[in-house]
């Protein structure tokens, strides 16, 4: 293994937190009753995968959502409070965390992300940082719906490497989805999963001797 000089943070449950059953229960009550198949951490319908690569707008999602529902009169708001509802937060420190990376890495961000998600997250980090967006956190913010690609294809990572003209044997890529780490490692990347709550990324990077 060659020296590790940059990394790629996936953001959901490594930076920021989610909640995947918080999400599903809005669903359901929404009317979706195959919860299981429709949305889920490791599956889920082909609407979400199109919707995080800008294949679909945000009009075409919620109409989308409308259809799977057994209640067809759902308002936009409602499909936007009920998709909203998986996004938590980001823990106290984890932002400074990524700052002492940045000072020994080159850092990028790789989310899988769709716009009714970034304007919220947009919207918090004003709200609770006073942060336009993610951007001084890394050297570079990467999200799928403004790649049309999403993880974990091998073209989305093989894209940020190219980009930024980094070594994929020198360059690790940390995710909580098992399944996204079979892109990276195929675009020739070190791959680090990230098994715990994003409260405890600091201890992770020092775990393993990143920090």
């Amino acid at each position: 293994m060659k020296k590790i000089k940059n990394i790629i943070f996936d953001y959901g449950n490594v930076i920021f937190e989610i909640d995947f059953k918080r999400a599903q229960t809005a669903l359901i009550q929404l009317g979706i009753t195959n919860i299981e198949d429709f949305f889920a951490h490791k599956s889920h319908h082909d609407i979400f995968n199109n919707f995080e690569t800008a294949a679909i707008s945000p009009a075409e999602f919620r109409a989308g959502i409308r259809e799977a529902s057994s209640n067809k009169e759902i308002t936009d708001e409602q499909i936007d409070a009920a998709w909203n509802s998986l996004l938590i937060g980001v823990p106290a420190n984890v932002h400074e965390v990524l700052l002492k990376v940045k000072e020994k890495y080159r850092t990028f961000l790789l989310s899988n992300n769709n716009e009714i998600h970034y304007n919220w997250i947009v919207d918090y980090l004003k709200r609770e940082f006073d942060m336009p967006d993610n951007s001084s956190l890394f050297e570079r913010a990467y999200y799928s719906q403004q790649m049309f690609l999403r993880k974990p294809h091998v073209e989305i990572f093989e894209q940020v490497l190219t980009e930024n003209k980094l070594d994929p044997e020198e360059t690790l890529f940390i995710d909580d989805s098992p399944q996204h780490l079979v892109g990276a490692k195929q675009a020739g990347m070190q791959t680090l999963l990230m098994t715990k709550h994003p409260k405890y990324l600091e201890e992770v990077l020092t775990e393993h001797q990143i920090l």
